[in-house]
């Protein structure tokens, strides 16, 4: 895993504008790991891609994930914080196969790829049913999954891949409701991403000004001298 800064990062940052979430967090492990083929992060298990956003995330940002969260009940604001090193404690790699079995029948635990096909369903009912029809081994029997089945399905796939959609456990302070939060790690990431880059910018900008140093020279001096010199410039 490589840290993305610089130019690196600014290039990231302008690519992955105006992508969507699934877009955006393949490039980032694109830039991050260049020694594996691009399209190979499309199919990678969910579990195995949210580790490495956290990884990345951990390597380029630090571990601390600052987070909000509104009471469904309430409304109450939350904020709150996590720790990538120990998010991801316990969750064990998805099956060598990338397959679970539920009645005789065959299905892949879900991929970046398989989300992207389900992008467009209306409600999550609808979007876990086809998640799971398209995970469906080809040549398996088409008839209708039943309720609990799909149920069952879905049980199989968590138990399978448990990294593939973390959450967290809250308390609201003003109501005492608790509640699973989904997390984001496609935000988290991008978050940081942007506000770094929008850090950077300003940083060329001012030493450009001051000096009238290219943006390429102003990012190949070490974040220590460029900070000096940002001093030396509001003084």
């Amino acid at each position: 895993m490589q840290a993305i800064t610089g130019s690196k990062l600014l290039d990231l940052w302008e690519r992955g504008f105006g992508l969507h979430s699934l877009d955006r967090s393949l490039l980032a492990l694109s830039a991050a790991l260049p020694e594996v083929p691009p399209e190979s992060f499309s199919d990678w298990p969910l579990g195995r891609r949210n580790r490495a956003l956290v990884e990345l995330h951990c390597c380029c940002f630090g571990s601390r994930l600052e987070a909000w969260a509104s009471c469904a009940r309430c409304g109450e604001k939350m904020e709150f914080d996590l720790d990538g090193d120990s998010l991801l404690n316990g969750a064990h790699d998805s099956p060598e196969d990338g397959m679970v079995h539920v009645n005789g029948r065959s299905f892949r635990v879900p991929t970046s790829r398989d989300l992207a096909c389900i992008a467009r369903e209306f409600g999550e009912e609808r979007a876990v049913v086809a998640l799971i029809e398209h995970c469906r081994v080809n040549g398996e029997q088409s008839s209708p999954l039943s309720g609990d089945e799909l149920q069952a399905v879905e049980d199989a796939m968590e138990l399978a891949d448990p990294a593939a959609e973390l959450s967290v456990t809250l308390c609201c302070p003003a109501c005492s409701d608790e509640w699973n939060e989904a997390l984001d790690l496609v935000s988290f990431l991008w978050a940081e991403i942007e506000a770094r880059a929008r850090q950077l910018l300003w940083e060329v900008h001012s030493l450009a000004s001051a000096y009238g140093w290219t943006q390429g020279e102003i990012l190949a001096v070490s974040e220590a001298r460029r900070a000096l010199y940002l001093e030396m410039v509001r003084a």
